[in-house]
């Protein structure tokens, strides 16, 4: 087996040996901040993150002339 593969096996179960440990109160919390980093990462990119460059664009070189024309203007 390789030393990679033996690597991540090695921190799967470091974490679900601690996580399997924990109280319900710790259980609890934790899904608290996994909800909350969902949040965070996902619907607030969704909404308050658009991709500005892709919808007033229609292609990768206007992008980058864009992008260039902005940092070659500062």
């Amino acid at each position: 087996m390789s030393p990679f593969l033996e690597s991540f096996k090695k921190i799967i179960r470091f974490y679900y040996d601690g996580f399997s440990g924990l109280s319900d109160w710790g259980k609890k919390v934790w899904i608290i901040i996994l909800i909350k980093l969902f949040i965070i990462f996902f619907v607030l990119k969704l909404f308050f993150f658009p991709d500005v460059l892709k919808k007033n664009f229609t292609d990768q070189t206007e992008r980058s002339r864009y992008i260039r024309e902005l940092l070659l203007s500062k």
